[in-house]
């Protein structure tokens, strides 16, 4: 009987050991989780460290993104909602936290456009120790919007609306602002903001076709207009897809009728010469369309996705700009443009693009250029996204 007790006293041990490490191997594998892109939470921990000292500024109250490399900072919605969004993702994949958010949220209340119009002003420049848009700056860019409203979702998800802040309220009035003054009410598409009317009401930034969010916003209102605006966003990159053999679209594109007529802009009709290039806008286009295939499994952002990246692999090296046949306008290399398609990549696991750009990621963050800097953390941190 005495050899029988040790024998299963040996036999509980082994267990006791097999348990211990299995558990061991779990705890180990979730510290080195990695995303979708196949970047260790460790590596991209360091990246957000990097870039959180080097672009965020302000108080204990209210933080921006900052924007430019003068003396006089700078920023603009569209930084304000990507560093949102950053954030809340980081806190999502266990580094970032609420407080930071909350801060930068609370810059955003301090910069919307007016009591009644909570859309946010788009520039900002320091003026002594406060931030200040002039008349004309108090008008919106619709991308910012929408990534703010977005991270508002993001938010109310991982900590609720009971604290400080109400998140769900504020995403719930942005949402419906964006809906009444930056969605074209014949087309359902997103204006370039709240300004555009008269012969540019029709003008759409395609970056901003982000049928992701879109269906995100239809969920969390309950409002079937948001489920228009996703369809016609999806027929639009499907029909801007189409229209070239490099998959490649503009900056800007008009787009009219119920048939979604789509016009080509004018070169300087809204931001600069490349508007109707494949420049600082579109290059976020890969990005925005593998998010929806992470996501939710879209062919067709998958189908629009997939051809951007053959486009991509054929060519020696990604550089900034080019046209919409696919012909190079600079020859030098931006990470604005390179890491969207890395990312889309990974995504669409397109094997050539992987190999022959792995380090893109992983390169570490730049300080003193905010746009490629920026971009580079949120795809990083894109890849280890869920719902």
């Amino acid at each position: 009987m005495m050899f029988k007790r040790h024998k299963y006293q040996w036999l509980i041990g082994g267990l006791i050991i097999l348990v211990s490490f299995a558990i061991g191997f779990a705890i180990y594998s979730t510290s080195v989780k990695e995303s979708t892109t196949g970047i260790s939470s460790e590596t991209v921990k360091s990246q957000y460290k990097i870039w959180e000292k080097a672009y965020l500024r302000g108080n204990n109250t209210q933080k921006f993104v900052k924007t430019n490399n003068g003396t006089k900072a700078q920023t603009l919605s569209e930084a304000q909602g990507y560093g949102m969004l950053i954030t809340v993702m980081a806190a999502q994949q266990g580094f970032g936290n609420q407080k930071t958010f909350n801060q930068l949220t609370n810059y955003y209340l301090s910069h919307r456009i007016s009591a009644d119009n909570p859309l946010m002003a788009w520039r900002q420049t320091q003026t002594a120790n406060k931030m200040v848009s002039t008349k004309a700056e108090k008008t919106s860019a619709t991308d910012g919007d929408l990534d703010i409203a977005y991270s508002l979702i993001l938010a109310d998800k991982k900590w609720g609306s009971k604290g400080k802040i109400d998140y769900q309220k504020l995403a719930v009035d942005l949402i419906q602002g964006i809906s009444k003054y930056e969605i074209n009410s014949e087309t359902s598409l997103p204006k370039v903001g709240d300004w555009a009317t008269g012969k540019n009401q029709n003008v759409v930034r395609t970056s901003d076709l982000i049928s992701a969010y879109f269906r995100e916003f239809a969920s969390y209102t309950k409002d079937g207009s948001w489920t228009k605006t996703m369809q016609n966003s999806q027929k639009t990159l499907k029909k801007l897809s189409e229209q070239h053999q490099t998959g490649l679209m503009a900056d800007f594109v008009e787009v009219s009728g119920s048939n979604l007529d789509v016009a080509t802009t004018k070169a300087n009709q809204i931001a600069s010469k490349h508007d109707n290039q494949y420049g600082f806008n579109a290059c976020r286009i890969p990005w925005r369309v593998a998010y929806d295939y992470q996501l939710n499994h879209s062919q067709v952002s998958k189908t629009v996705g997939t051809k951007l990246n053959h486009f991509f692999e054929k060519q020696k090296k990604i550089t900034a700009i080019y046209t919409l046949n696919g012909k190079r306008v600079e020859n030098y290399e931006n990470t604005a443009f390179s890491a969207p398609v890395v990312y889309s990549a990974e995504v669409l696991n397109n094997q050539v693009l992987k190999n022959r750009y792995k380090k893109v990621l992983t390169t570490p963050i730049p300080s003193g250029d905010y746009y490629p800097a920026t971009i580079q953390m949120l795809v990083l941190l894109a890849g280890g996204s869920d719902k």
